[in-house]
């Protein structure tokens, strides 16, 4: 065969290729993670704008009350008429309840947990869910206690469970194990520790998520993904010790109250409060937020990786974060 018609022949694969492959949709859910729920006009706006159909609600919180697993920051009263919505409760389970649990453990767990959500969905009069979400960043050592928990937890319910992934338990999941989950949501952001100021956005770093999530297309589990919205600072007083104080942006801080030294770095230069917090002059801040740029780029990597269906769910369904957003930003 002549070169030339080998390489007309060639050109002409390529492109019948590229004209026949079709974007993937990936529609777009939220999360609610407040107690006290305020979903107003631009909740339901966002939410109405990009097609979504599920919040994923946050119900309650469990941790060790006086060395026992208890329901701490339970939901609040609210209207679910609010939203044209299923709502699919999510429970928050710290990885000490996971240890204190013992082995293999779980039912006791598994029945106190399935109660107090059956209980608020009809407290609120919500249409039964067939989906439980857990999140709990289990370790290799809490592994056979939280899986044991989540299939006592599915027998149970007779639900669907889901749960979240961290970054570490993919990367990471010869040791952390594969939950026995019939569905995991990705947490695609808090790529490292805030107190650790080493120049990186801690919320999300696309860089270190790119190296965490190299096999992340080999994850034997179907998955949704979960992108980041939050802001936070993260303030280190004169001791050196740190805190962060959620939900600020830097354009709140363009004010002879706080001086620029760094990039996202301010001082502050005069006793102030800030979204109610006290701040004393020569305070530091480091300000982490997302942006539109760092969300596209996030998607374009993620959807190279999984060239499959998915929803994203984003973090979360909160006017303070929405607004800095257009919703084409989140498509």
């Amino acid at each position: 065969m002549h070169p030339g018609f080998t390489r007309i022949v060639l050109i002409s694969c390529a492109f019948l290729f590229l004209s026949c492959r079709k974007d993937i949709p990936h529609s777009v859910q939220f999360y609610y993670w407040k107690s006290h729920v305020q979903i107003e006009d631009t909740e339901k706006d966002y939410f109405s704008a990009l097609g979504a159909d599920r919040l994923y609600m946050r119900f309650f919180d469990v941790d060790l009350v006086q060395g026992a697993p208890a329901p701490v920051s339970v939901v609040g009263d609210f209207n679910p008429e609010i939203l044209q919505a299923a709502y699919i409760p999510v429970v928050f389970i710290t990885n000490r309840v996971m240890k204190s649990a013992g082995h293999p453990g779980g039912k006791s767990l598994a029945e106190d947990i399935n109660s107090l959500i059956r209980q608020i969905a009809g407290d609120h009069g919500l249409e039964a869910s067939d989906e439980i979400q857990i999140d709990c960043d289990w370790t290799e050592s809490t592994r056979d206690t939280y899986f044991a928990f989540l299939e006592q937890l599915k027998k149970i319910s007779g639900k669907k469970i889901s749960c979240t992934l961290r970054l570490h338990q993919v990367k990471y999941r010869d040791r952390t194990g594969i939950p026995p989950a019939d569905k995991v949501y990705l947490m695609a952001y808090a790529t490292s520790s805030p107190v650790e100021d080493n120049g990186k956005n801690s919320i999300l770093d696309t860089g270190l998520l790119k190296d965490y999530l190299r096999t992340i297309d080999t994850y034997p589990i179907k998955m949704d993904i979960a992108l980041p919205l939050y802001s936070w600072a993260v303030v280190t007083n004169h001791l050196g010790r740190s805190k962060l104080i959620n939900g600020v942006a830097e354009s709140e801080l363009q004010s002879p109250d706080f001086r620029r030294t760094a990039p996202h770095t301010y001082e502050v230069t005069e006793d102030v409060f800030l979204k109610g917090i006290y701040l004393n002059k020569g305070f530091h801040m480091r300000v982490e937020e997302i942006s539109p740029e760092l969300l596209k780029e996030t998607r374009l990597f993620l959807e190279a990786k999984l060239q499959r269906p998915y929803d994203y769910v984003y973090y979360h369904l909160d006017s303070l974060f929405l607004q800095r957003f257009s919703p084409e930003d989140l498509r």
